[in-house]
């Protein structure tokens, strides 16, 4: 071989080399737009579509696609390629295309591994990757590029005047049809789309920018290598490559700028690669204006291609599918603009749009069935299960450092035993994490630990305040019945005296002390009772015996026994017209003892000349309601919430408040209508008076069987 020759070999090999850097370039640009559970996943994926694919390309590929046919449509000799189409010697020339050769096909393959990363099963992703490197991309690139230079014929897109220099179609377009082809089979990621769906972010955005670079330096050996021999027109497509790339970045960056307010990562590095995927199919042919404009308009092309799979509901992993299908597309158009003299423009884009149908027939029309009919065989994609667990562990047992902290930290909650710490692994991010989660951990349970001996001191002394509670409650209802006995024999000796059944008492004073000790026994009596009603409250031990109550003639029988007091303290007494009022469901004697109380605290409270009211009627929403209103001293606001605390008494101001009494009237009255389901309302001015309303719920009103319902409450049987 001369020296020429050589160095035209050696700028083969070169390339070759550049163009298999883009296998590290993808997998930087994979593993970093997917989540790190899945990253090895999509690695092992990068390395093992290689290793199939330049098996198969060797095997049946490289026959295919340049072997020797009639019509152009498939390759028939060149199997198992020995290096010289079975001519004996190896052909070095020959040996350097199948090697660059080879590198291209790995790469259309690897396109669809990132497409369908985070959910498809690694047996589903061997079968796309020998669908594609076997059969798919062989077949389009016999139809496009079938003739080996000097050796025979070109495929019949070839023939036709079809121009993909260095697969805009042949390489990405195919690759990006069988990735579309996929996608639609398996299915969007968990959490991508529908009423929660949100953009998943890769972890490692900074290593993606770096496979794109990758890409970028591979990119001069993919279209620089593609004229198989060092001459004039490379520098021009190695210049025509970068300015496209450029330009791609430089628009895609700024319209996504300009449109979300922000620099797009994302959207930067999917439109540089777009402008390279786009100036692929054209690089010899245009001038470096139109470089420039071709890739701007790829990279374009690929945002809003991406938001159109949005639209659609197809998850892109890595936005393959609008970079290399899209793009693609255009830049094989692009070859009729820019590329030919403008009265071939017309029927060169013709062809071009043919070229790229047939890919599409190809690409899809192919892929789409076998790939179903695999998925009937066995499914292509993860269990939901294995997908939230991540693929690097479900799929290859392989874990990290971040894993691991994540699942140790999952064991936490789901167990709920925070007692261990997690793994720390040293020198890692992860370790890091760990790390702080543990004095999280630590925190929290020092947290926990106090608040459950903050509890159980609370229990104790709960306990303890239940015994002391329960001790005083019986003292009092012992010596309350201690106090009964001699009560009731004053207070009956006393009456007999003073009614003189047994003779006449001579003097007067005598009389007077008799009545005295009557009444103040009797008021002593009614205290007692009051309390032994609250200890039985208290002590959760007072029952209802609940009958039907004629609420009329409870009202007017307790008005009966104040009348006495009322007329003495020169207090008028109005009962309300309670006409057409039905019975209540209510223990006669609580219903009783409310009215007295709340009587009795108005008799006490009113000055002489005012006037107490009582009155019982039906509400709107058919509850039953006992109202006393009285024209006494009022009380302040907020001394109302006291008035109902036992044993309380407002002395705040003694010219307006007596303390006459146990300070239980109130909270008996109310304690009775809670028991009953009621309420008990106090609204008061001070000098001018008090109302306080009982309510009794609408189910415990009878209304008559037979009667009209005019409140609308529901009608309550007895019992």
């Amino acid at each position: 071989m001369s020296h020429p020759e050589l160095l035209d070999l050696a700028w083969v090999i070169l390339s070759t080399f550049l163009v298999l850097l883009m296998q590290a370039g993808f997998l930087c640009l994979e593993t970093g737009l997917i989540r790190a559970k899945n990253s090895i996943n999509v690695a092992i994926k990068n390395i093992g579509d290689l290793c199939l694919t330049s098996l198969l390309f060797w095997a049946i590929g490289f026959g295919f696609m340049f072997g020797a046919s009639d019509i152009g449509l498939l390759g028939l000799d060149g199997f198992l390629f020995d290096g010289s189409f079975g001519e004996g010697a190896v052909d070095p020339e020959l040996a350097a295309f199948f090697f660059f050769q080879l590198a291209f096909c790995g790469t259309s393959v690897t396109i669809v591994s990132g497409a369908v990363a985070e959910r498809m099963s690694f047996r589903g992703y061997v079968v796309v990757a020998a669908l594609l490197g076997g059969l798919v991309y062989p077949l389009f690139g016999h139809w496009a590029w079938g003739g080996i230079p000097g050796a025979n014929e070109g495929g019949w897109l070839e023939r036709l005047g079809f121009v993909d220099f260095a697969g805009s179609t042949v390489v990405h377009s195919i690759g990006g049809w069988v990735a579309l082809a996929a996608l639609i089979l398996i299915g969007p990621r968990l959490g991508r789309f529908g009423r929660s769906g949100r953009t998943i972010e890769g972890h490692n955005l900074a290593f993606s920018v770096l496979g794109v670079f990758f890409l970028w330096i591979g990119w001069f050996g993919f279209n620089g290598g593609s004229t198989l021999e060092l001459n004039a027109l490379v520098p021009v497509i190695l210049t025509n490559t970068l300015l496209a790339g450029a330009a791609g970045g430089v628009f895609g960056l700024g319209y996504s700028w300009w449109r979300d307010e922000r620099p797009n990562a994302l959207a930067g590095m999917s439109s540089v690669l777009a402008g390279l995927v786009a100036i692929t199919a054209n690089c010899h042919l245009v001038s470096f204006d139109e470089a420039i404009l071709i890739g701007a308009i790829g990279g374009l092309i690929a945002i809003e291609g991406d938001k159109l799979l949005v639209r659609l509901q197809i998850d892109d992993a890595v936005s393959a599918v609008p970079v290399h299908l899209f793009a693609g597309v255009w830049g094989t158009l692009a070859v009729a603009l820019f590329g030919v003299p403008a009265g071939e423009m017309l029927s060169s884009f013709g062809i071009q749009t043919l070229g790229v149908a047939a890919a599409a027939a190809v690409g899809l029309g192919i892929s789409f069935p076998v790939l179903w009919i695999a998925s009937r065989a066995f499914p292509l994609r993860v269990s939901h299960k294995a997908e939230r667990q991540g693929l690097n562990i479900v799929e290859h047992g392989a874990s990290s450092a971040l894993q691991d902290l994540l699942d140790a930290m999952e064991g936490q909650r789901r167990t709920g035993d925070f007692r261990r710490n997690v793994p720390v692994e040293p020198f890692t991010e992860a370790g890091v994490i760990a790390a702080h989660y543990n004095r999280v951990v630590q925190r929290f349970n020092f947290e926990v630990n106090e608040r459950e001996r903050i509890a159980h001191e609370l229990r104790e002394a709960k306990e303890r305040a239940e015994i002391n509670a329960q001790a005083k409650t019986q003292f009092v209802a012992n010596v309350s019945h201690e106090l009964r006995t001699p009560l009731n024999a004053i207070i009956g000796f006393s009456d007999i005296i003073s009614r003189e059944l047994f003779g006449p008492v001579q003097n007067e004073q005598y009389q007077d002390y008799i009545r005295d000790i009557h009444s103040s026994g009797k008021h002593l009596l009614a205290i007692i009772n009051d309390i032994l009603d609250f200890s039985k409250l208290e002590a959760d031990k007072m029952k209802l015996s609940e009958s039907e109550v004629d609420v009329r003639d409870v009202v007017l029988s307790a008005m009966v026994m104040v009348r006495g007091r009322a007329s003495e303290d020169g207090i008028a007494l109005e009962v309300g017209a309670m006409t057409d009022l039905p019975a209540l469901w209510a223990d006669a004697r609580a219903l009783r003892q409310i009215l007295l109380n709340l009587l009795s605290n108005a008799i006490k409270f009113t000055p002489e000349g005012g006037k107490v009211t009582v009155d019982a009627e039906i509400e709107v929403d058919g509850r039953m309601a006992l109202i006393v209103a009285d024209t006494g001293l009022g009380m302040a606001r907020e001394d109302i919430p006291r008035a109902l605390e036992p044993f309380a008494q407002i002395t705040e101001n003694a010219a307006s408040y007596s303390p006459e009494g146990t300070g239980l009237g109130l909270p008996l009255t109310n304690a009775f209508a809670r028991l009953h389901g009621g309420t008990l309302v106090i609204s008061s001015t001070p000098g001018k008076g008090t109302t306080v309303v009982v309510r009794f719920p609408a189910q415990r009103v009878l209304w008559p069987q037979s009667g009209a319902d005019r409140s609308g409450a529901p009608v309550a049987e007895a019992g």
